[in-house]
């Protein structure tokens, strides 16, 4: 386990983070928070890639090198908790635990540099705006791994679904693939009392929207896990008239791009075919945001070696179950041998989910999830 004075330093970290929340390519304070932890503990920093990125570098001597990645950013949401160190920016706050992440990792980076039991180097990558926005994409496209070479990557992400002190991971795909989309269905607007005189574009954007989800029950095969959900619907701002448009949003969640590749052409199929049989038009906009998350096995049996020296064996789920939710963590496991692993955060105090206005992070977990790291670190490193 980390030493006591470090799990109390990240304590305040987090809750000091958690205060102060940042969300995608905003985490300045944040950033500088790190950056200066880091350079307090002997790490050479790296700072701009993907605008707030922070890369330290810790090296102890010829070996392995190996890349350990905490997300930095919050969600646009309002906390509703009233916790002593809630949010001070109304509209932002830490409701997916990214400030645990990087407490953790934070404290496991002095834990290494004050004990330096490992040969090698290590690169602690703390990333900005993994909600939604691809800051991992990004810190990639702008050399992240040609300017620090990774034999293998990890990462870990808070669960609530699991009960403190479990660990969970397996060696395949560990979370879905997200794409967005944004139907706009066009007819030609009219009095509503006069609806012969136009082309109302409500009608096919309700039949477009129930047959999108006929896709996922009746297009692809039970054996293939995806979701397809329409979440906005948009048309027209007032009673009496029938308006010019119509459009839908929404998400498609699935484990692999063949099964993507099958879902839009279905659904560009039916927004066309719909809207024609109404005398209306349609376009689809479909965007693949982030890739299925997808562990190498030999890196995913090295993190859960890792887990179980730190909780035991019969605490570490090795064969888990993906999750439906996404991860921009996917874009550095196709490019580097990796894995990404579960650490459960429930009890009787921890009970919300994440991305839930009422979440905060189990300052229980700082000390486990900082020692899986140090753990994985000096398996993988051995001096």
């Amino acid at each position: 386990m980390v030493d006591k004075d470090i799990a109390s330093d990240m304590r305040i970290w987090r809750h000091d983070l958690h205060a102060h929340p940042e969300t995608a390519y905003t985490e300045f304070r944040t950033s500088e928070l790190v950056a200066a932890r880091l350079a307090e503990d002997g790490f050479a920093v790296h700072r701009g890639l993907a605008e707030t990125g922070v890369v330290g570098t810790l090296t102890t001597g010829d070996g392995p090198v190996i890349g350990l990645r905490a997300d930095m950013d919050a969600l646009f949401l309002d906390e509703k908790g009233a916790l002593p160190h809630a949010s001070c920016h109304p509209g932002k706050m830490h409701g997916c635990g990214h400030d645990g992440h990087t407490a953790m990792l934070l404290g496991a980076a002095r834990q290494l540099a004050r004990t330096r039991n490992f040969r090698g180097t290590v690169h602690v990558i703390f990333q900005p705006a993994e909600e939604n926005e691809g800051g991992g994409r990004r810190m990639i496209e702008e050399g992240l791994f040609s300017l620090f070479p990774c034999d293998q990557v990890f990462a870990l992400h808070n669960w609530p679904a699991l009960p403190l002190g479990q660990f969970a991971v397996n060696g395949s795909t560990m979370m879905a693939a997200f794409d967005t989309f944004e139907v706009t269905v066009s007819g030609r607007g009219c009095h509503g009392a006069m609806p012969e005189t136009g082309i109302d574009p409500l009608i096919p954007a309700a039949q477009i929207l129930l047959a999108l989800q006929t896709i996922v029950s009746r297009r692809v095969s039970p054996l293939s896990q995806a979701v397809l959900s329409v979440t906005q619907v948009h048309a027209g701002d007032t009673w009496n008239v029938i308006p010019d448009s119509a459009v839908m949003r929404g998400c498609v969640r699935s484990m692999s791009s063949d099964v993507q590749d099958h879902i839009e052409r279905h659904m560009s199929a039916i927004v066309r075919a719909t809207a024609e049989a109404h005398g209306a038009t349609a376009t689809l906009r479909y965007e693949r945001r982030y890739p299925a998350t997808i562990n190498t096995p030999e890196a995913a049996a090295e993190a859960a070696r890792a887990a179980r020296a730190v909780v035991g064996d019969e605490r570490v789920d090795c064969d888990c179950l993906p999750s439906m939710a996404s991860e921009d963590f996917g874009f550095m496991l196709q490019h580097k041998p990796g894995a990404y692993i579960f650490m459960g955060v429930d009890d009787e105090s921890h009970r919300a989910a994440l991305h839930n206005p009422l979440y905060d992070f189990n300052d229980a977990a700082l000390a486990i999830g900082a020692s899986f790291w140090v753990e994985l670190v000096e398996q993988l490193l051995p001096s």
